[in-house]
């Protein structure tokens, strides 16, 4: 699992985000304080306080790059090093 901040405060942000996590496989997780919903869920993002950065968990890590590359414009960029879980079965 790999674990970044993001920022979707608007309704096209939102909108653009779900098109863009949509066509990769695996699941998107994003966190607001003790709330997590499905990142695929439009409706489910609109349940989230979307004012503040979110936590998205990535479970895909075959194509975590190319992921990651498709969303960078909402990733926010920070000097902490970023959380990465590998997790083998």
């Amino acid at each position: 699992m790999i674990t970044r901040k993001i920022n979707i405060d608007s309704i096209e942000k939102i909108q653009s985000f779900v098109k863009i996590i949509n066509q990769f496989s695996g699941r998107f997780d994003l966190i607001s304080g003790c709330s997590k919903v499905n990142a695929r869920s439009i409706m489910g993002i609109f349940s989230l306080d979307i004012s503040k950065p979110l936590d998205l968990n990535i479970y895909n890590d075959e194509s975590a790059d190319s992921i990651l590359t498709s969303i960078s414009s909402y990733v926010i960029k920070s000097t902490v090093p970023a959380t990465e879980h590998r997790e083998y079965a």
